[in-house]
């Protein structure tokens, strides 16, 4: 009937440092928390199991706030460049690959900066490995890929093409296209793809799950369902694995606006245990690393370009008035303060009726947009480990005045905005460690200085809050879910580690003893 835990330090989040010594379950929820034997003498017909947890360190189930759950599983799948630091390396890697029994070959994951040359292919120099096979690699940002000539024809781009909205097909100075397709210009090849399978999506997922279950998170809010195809099949992968399967995982789906375009909002709607489908998600524009995130003012090492916007104005106003029609929140990628202002301006002029819209990433926030979002209901959607993996070369993109403003986690906190923590994988590791880590260092693992602008580090309690209690604010459930109190669904992740205890270095050495979903054992180390 009901499940004892106890022997740990079980971590409340309901206010710093507090604690008890051991939780009750019942029915998939926390029944009661307190001392051991008080709870043992009052539950005594109830409790049916006792598990000891051998002096662990017990927080409330970690959760994602932003991913790509099936991208995750792809990446799991595909040839992984996110690792590769040198562009020989790369070409090496993907020679191999040309020469596997694939109809087209498929990377994921480079990023220039990691080269000392900072090289990007060129479609010719893909051509001679490629065996005249198609190809297409995606950077990590996932707003930019690389496609050799088989793919370019395929998908009928010549020097002739024009820019389609919301994306740029590079050209050299002959006006030849090189290769490199930005934000929508990539979405060009992906049409001409073969279509997936659906046990392909099916794979990917079990995969992903396994995965995000070891590294102790209970569930994701994950934005898949306008990329494979049929959205409503790829909605019902989700169903068949998570709410018919014995893989308990929470997974809170947004919903891309293409998605809603293609079939209706009505028919994607899903409120089940595990599977819930969300806001209406809106690109408002690209990335740092490709120079497509929109700025309000030039890039300091390119003052030619400002970025790209996905939408014009009326467009993006037209979309979150398409998700008020729906009754719909709205998540809404913004990187730069040009998008950001772009955003602000349609939520405004739409403004929610319930709930709290999104915003993603919000990477420049020039203090006068801060000043706005504090008029609104939002949260702010954050990934603390870009920290780690855009310094120092944002440096150069942003220059050293505007990047007061960037990547600012302690300010937005501080101006009393409203934070929950992601991973955005497969573009960043999916360990919730790394992000927490992140947060509080502002430096990659490896490195001993005091961070990247160190007055923005948060504090072990603060980045930990991203992932329980911030991560449940973002989906208005914070009154049900992200602590362990009484009533709350009993979801907790199990470490070896007390990270509110140990040097910040220690937390990547904390191991995930088990993850709990609905007080059942998901994941055991051992």
């Amino acid at each position: 009937m009901g499940t004892l835990w106890i022997n740990a330090t079980f971590y409340t989040m309901e206010r710093e440092g507090e604690s008890n010594e051991a939780i009750f379950v019942k029915d998939g929820l926390i029944k009661a928390v307190g001392l051991k034997e008080q709870l043992l003498h009052k539950y005594k017909q109830e409790i049916t199991e006792t598990i000891d947890l051998e002096r662990a360190f017990v927080y409330p189930g970690f959760v994602d706030s932003h991913l790509h759950m099936i991208g995750h599983g792809e990446k799991l799948l595909r040839l992984d460049l996110s690792e590769v630091y040198s562009s020989n390396e790369m070409y090496e890697l993907l020679k191999k690959q040309a020469n596997r029994d694939d109809e087209w070959i498929i990377g994921d994951g480079w990023n220039e900066n990691n080269f000392v040359d900072r090289k990007i292919f060129h479609c010719s120099e893909l051509d001679l490995i490629s065996n005249g096979k198609p190809m297409i690699l995606s950077r990590v940002c996932r707003h930019a890929a690389l496609v050799n000539s088989k793919a370019l024809e395929l998908a009928g781009i010549t020097k002739d093409t024009p820019n389609p909205d919301g994306g740029v097909i590079v050209k050299d100075i002959q006006g030849q296209p090189t290769g490199l397709l930005l934000d929508e210009a990539a979405e060009l090849v992906k049409q001409v793809m073969p279509n997936v399978q659906m046990l392909y999506i099916e794979k990917a997922l079990r995969l992903a799950i396994d995965d995000m279950l070891a590294h102790g998170l209970v569930g994701g809010h994950s934005e898949d369902l306008a990329y494979y195809g049929d959205p409503l099949g790829t909605l019902s992968v989700f169903e068949q694995v998570i709410e018919q399967g014995e893989q308990r995982f929470r997974a809170h789906l947004l919903v891309n606006h293409k998605a809603v375009e293609q079939v209706g909002a009505i028919k994607l709607k899903r409120q089940g245990r595990y599977v819930e489908t969300g806001a209406l998600k809106i690109f408002a524009d690209g990335a740092l690393g490709g120079r497509t995130a929109l700025l309000s003012h030039p890039y300091t090492d390119d003052p030619s370009t400002s970025g790209v916007a996905i939408h014009t104005q009326e467009q993006l106003n037209d979309l979150v008035k398409l998700a008020r029609e729906n009754n719909m929140n709205v998540a809404i990628h913004v990187i730069g303060d040009g998008a950001l202002e772009m955003t602000l301006n349609a939520i405004e002029a739409f403004p929610a009726t319930s709930g709290r819209d999104r915003l993603i990433h919000v990477q420049v926030a020039r203090k006068d947009l801060r000043e706005r979002m504090k008029k609104l209901p939002v949260i702010l959607d954050i990934q603390p480990r870009f920290v780690a993996s855009d310094f120092p070369w944002v440096q150069e993109r942003l220059g050293m005045e505007r990047l007061k403003e960037s990547f600012a986690w302690k300010t937005l906190l501080k101006d009393g905005l409203a934070c929950a923590g992601g991973s955005d994988a497969p573009i960043e590791p999916v360990d919730p460690l790394l992000g927490i880590h992140a947060a509080v260092t502002r430096r990659k693992p490896e490195e001993g200085h005091q961070g990247y602008n160190p007055n923005e580090r948060l504090t072990p309690f603060e980045a930990v809050q991203l992932f329980t209690t911030g991560s449940a604010y973002a989906i208005n459930r914070e009154n049900f879910v992200g602590k362990l109190k009484e009533g709350y669904l009993a979801d907790m992740t199990v470490l070896s580690k007390d990270l509110f205890q140990i040097e910040p270095d220690e937390i990547l050495k904390a191991e995930v003893l088990k993850t709990i979903v609905d007080g059942r054992i998901m994941y055991s180390k051992e």
